[in-house]
């Protein structure tokens, strides 16, 4: 049976899955993670197995022949079985506006969008260039977060800057996690049996990084990240919406270059940042007896409320409220505390459906805005994407 297998890069880590091209079907998947480092961790599952090694320093190169070589050995398919591998890449720019077959000029150009997301794509090109080397006959393509964001209108997208910079440079809000809000926005009107062109959605996506969009017409109308994942909500790490003056003012304060303030408000704000404690919202939450840790929820909580808000105003009113992510599908008191900040706008929660926590609409019948849970799947999506292109 014909496959896509998918990679997930990151720093430290590789995710993967692999899935049945025809139904769409999970086949097996797998994690390697800290790697370069002792105690390195190769995981596979499939059916109802898992198998498991631990080695130390496993290298990028090990580690994506060490999938190949498991997937077979385990007979969980054979390597003519792969028809294709798909990337998930942060930044695409304006280039790339679907999923897209990789070469080494793709490659490059990938590479050329890093100061865009320079923790992310550089890493996800050597992955690509990697799993050509692992598997020179299996055509790579890449899937990008950014590609659904490239529709935002003007006003949305671009920044005040003189505009000529703006064009020269291509200066604008690239948005992020755009594979996620594009599978929200098409699950919520498939639930809904609606058009999704007849819909003004908000969709929330919120895990250890966070995201709004606004959702117009079908399009994409508007996102919480700018130029690059680092702004629009508080994330775990990440501190979000800053005042650009704030980064020379801390150069100057703490002897740090751009790059280095730059750094800790990627690594070190955030949740992380406002708590002093922990990235992680479980703990967070769970201690709220801990001024800082009250705070940096507020401020998380604060924060998607204003952009809720200014979307609802902008979109002339909303039809749907999507909750997805890992924090805004596990935590029910979550959903609850932002819909009751957002009652003014006739936002009223069924609080049994939103205890169940199953997916689809989980308001109140009198409710002026349909509130629902929508798990996003983004390596389904990411599969669907790349089966419409595939030779």
């Amino acid at each position: 049976m014909p496959k896509i297998l998918l990679m997930n890069a990151g720093s430290s880590s590789v995710k993967w899955k692999l899935f049945e091209l025809t139904d769409e079907s999970v086949v097996a998947k797998g994690l390697v993670e800290r790697m370069l480092a002792p105690g390195s961790k190769f995981e596979i599952k499939y059916g109802d197995q898992t198998y498991q090694e631990t080695q130390d320093g496993l290298s990028y190169e090990k580690a994506a022949e060490m999938i190949i070589e498991k997937i077979q050995e385990l007979k969980i398919t054979s390597l003519a079985d792969i028809k294709c591998v798909g990337h998930r890449v942060v930044a695409g720019g304006t280039k790339f506006t679907q999923a897209t077959k990789m070469d080494q000029a793709a490659i490059k150009e990938v590479l050329a969008l890093s100061d865009h997301a320079p923790l992310h794509n550089p890493m996800e090109a050597k992955y690509i260039e990697l799993m050509q080397q692992v598997m020179p006959n299996t055509p790579q393509y890449a899937v990008f977060d950014s590609q659904f964001f490239t529709q935002i209108p003007e006003e949305n997208a671009i920044f005040s800057l003189p505009y000529e910079l703006t064009q020269k440079y291509g200066i604008r809000r690239y948005g992020e996690h755009g594979i996620s809000h594009e599978y929200l926005a098409q699950k919520t009107a498939e639930l809904l049996e609606k058009p999704l062109a007849d819909l003004k959605l908000i969709t929330l996506h919120l895990g250890s990084g966070s995201s709004v969009s606004a959702v117009k017409d079908g399009k994409a109308f508007a996102s919480s990240m700018g130029f690059t994942p680092l702004t629009g909500l508080t994330m775990g790490t990440r501190a979000g919406d800053v005042d650009p003056s704030i980064v020379p003012f801390l150069m100057k304060k703490l002897d740090k270059t751009a790059d280095e303030v730059l750094e800790l408000f990627n690594q070190k704000s955030g949740l992380l940042g406002l708590s002093g404690y922990s990235d992680d919202m479980r703990d967070i939450k769970a201690n709220q007896a801990d001024q800082r840790c009250k705070l940096a929820l507020d401020v998380y909580l604060n924060k998607i409320v204003s952009y809720v808000g200014s979307y609802f105003a902008q979109l002339g009113g909303a039809d749907v409220l999507v909750f997805a992510g890992g924090i805004g599908e596990n935590n029910p008191w979550l959903r609850a505390d932002v819909c009751q900040r957002l009652a003014c706008l006739g936002v009223q929660l069924d609080q049994e459906l939103n205890e169940a926590g199953h997916e689809g609409v989980i308001s109140t019948e009198n409710s002026k805005v349909k509130v629902m849970l929508v798990p996003t799947n983004e390596e389904l999506a990411m599969v669907q994407q790349i089966k419409a292109q595939l030779d």
